[in-house]
């Protein structure tokens, strides 16, 4: 049942996607909307390939249920969110230092609330987390 989710969804985002470009050529919508549409259509596309691939060719199926259920691959995704978690928070807290000494306020300031809001998913993650394990 999980693939015949992920394949609906596929072609959910091909609709919406079409649906937004064919906007965007009628001028209804502005560039942003009919670019995120190719964006989406695309991306259904690849997927739904991505799905029949799976379904037919039994060494490509192996190859993604190895890498998804290996632990190393686990551990190794896990440890790739850590860091960009770390890169995000240090990039964004200098970030804001620096667009608040060049006198780019707003900036500064969305810098430091994209700090807070992560430390708060952490916080509210680890709390979660905590309770579980």
């Amino acid at each position: 049942m999980r693939q015949e989710k992920k394949i609906i969804i596929s072609i959910i985002w091909i609709v919406l996607g079409i649906t937004l470009l064919s906007l965007g050529i009628a001028e209804v919508v502005d560039s942003y909307w009919s670019g995120m549409g190719s964006a989406l259509t695309v991306i259904g596309l690849l997927q739904l390939i991505r799905f029949f691939r799976f379904r037919k060719d039994a060494e490509y199926r192996e190859a993604v249920e190895t890498e998804t259920k290996d632990e190393r691959n686990a551990f190794l995704r896990n440890k790739a969110w850590a860091w960009a978690g770390y890169l995000f928070v240090l990039f964004s807290a200098v970030a804001s230092i620096v667009l608040k000494i060049v006198g780019h306020d707003i900036l500064s300031m969305g810098a430091s609330w994209a700090v807070c809001l992560i430390i708060l998913f952490y916080w509210g993650s680890y709390m979660i987390l905590r309770k579980k394990y």
